[in-house]
């Protein structure tokens, strides 16, 4: 952790999303960007949260997810779609459902209301246990947005950090968006009966908001936007050293999990080992940048088109994004990179 469409409150969310992937070369807000220095301010400006789309036939198919039992009473809804989507009916980012013998945990809720009444919904039909918490691994829009729909039936939403301040600030397009209602900044245990979802903290990508859920019965880890499988991730508000310092953490700590990310497939270690590639690579690459004495304007010229070892990815429309935040983060940096 991204162009047209039709209808007025389609409209909004693509200026938005265009917008910022118009910043730059091909900018993005796909989890609103927010990019360093000059195109920070100008996706600022322009971005606007999602508008919310009329409920009608919304369905899991149109909504484009896909329900996939990862194990037993572990489900996640992966999202198909690239960025920007072609409605903001469709979701973005993957959820989660994990159902224990008494009770629910939802994990992230989808961008609208309509996502997370679908996500309700499916839980319905999966279980008649109710839903007792509701986890946001982030603060981004993409993974907040639905949180009004559990707060309206006083199901508690669990967050992390300054999470609360930065949604009602509006931080990265989250005006509007209902905060969570309960803090946790340790590791915590919540139990679903005898089902038992270890909630532990990370760093990197969010600006000091991320949390990762392990299940340890069924060996399922949900990381959140710490993982992109296959996609470009969002670096608009990240500390990439952080970030893949928690991926160290992750590998070591839960090497035989199977690994619900943010974006993209079901994956498993070798997921979190691709994305620290991907920082590995972008790392070594800015401090070349940083050896040949480059502007941002001519790394953003000479190094514009995604690599080949990168042309199946989807969310190429944020990759300019990530080269600011390289040439920010490590070429203009003085301290030992993690990643010699």
């Amino acid at each position: 952790m991204l162009k047209k469409l039709k209808l007025n409150h389609l409209l909004a969310f693509a200026l938005a999303a265009i917008a910022a992937i118009m910043s730059m070369t091909i900018g993005q807000s796909w989890e609103p960007v927010v990019a360093q220095n000059q195109s920070q301010n100008q996706v600022q400006k322009q971005a606007q949260k999602p508008a919310e789309a009329p409920l009608q036939t919304i369905s899991l198919q149109n909504a484009g997810l896909q329900l996939q039992e990862v194990a037993q009473g572990v489900y996640a809804l992966i999202a198909s779609t690239d960025f920007p989507p072609a409605s903001p009916a469709v979701a973005i980012a993957n959820g989660g459902i994990v159902i224990g013998s008494e009770s629910v945990l939802v994990i992230d809720p989808f961008q609208t209301s309509d996502l997370a009444e679908l996500l309700i919904a499916t839980v319905k039909s999966l279980t008649d246990k109710p839903i007792k918490y509701v986890l946001n691994t982030h603060y981004h829009f993409d993974h907040t947005g639905g949180n009004v729909a559990f707060v309206k039936q006083n199901i508690p939403v669990i967050g992390r950090g300054v999470i609360r301040e930065y949604i009602q600030s509006g931080k990265n397009n989250t005006n509007g968006i209902t905060p969570p209602t309960v803090i946790v900044n340790s590791q915590t245990d919540i139990w679903l009966g005898d089902r038992q979802v270890r909630i532990e903290r990370v760093d990197g990508h969010s600006a000091g908001t991320d949390l990762v859920a392990y299940v340890p019965d069924a060996k399922v880890l949900f990381t959140g936007d710490m993982v992109f499988n296959k996609r470009i991730p969002y670096t608009g508000d990240s500390d990439i050293r952080q970030w893949q310092g928690s991926l160290y953490r992750l590998i070591a700590t839960f090497p035989e999990a199977k690994v619900v990310p943010g974006h993209g497939d079901v994956t498993d270690v070798t997921g979190l080992q691709a994305q620290q590639a991907y920082f590995s690579w972008l790392e070594r690459t800015a401090l070349e940048w940083k050896a040949q004495i480059l502007t941002k304007e001519q790394v953003l010229e000479k190094f514009a088109k995604v690599p080949d070892a990168y042309k199946d990815y989807k969310f190429k429309g944020i990759y300019t994004l990530n080269l600011e935040s390289a040439y920010e983060q490590f070429t203009r940096s003085r301290t030992i990179p993690l990643i010699p």
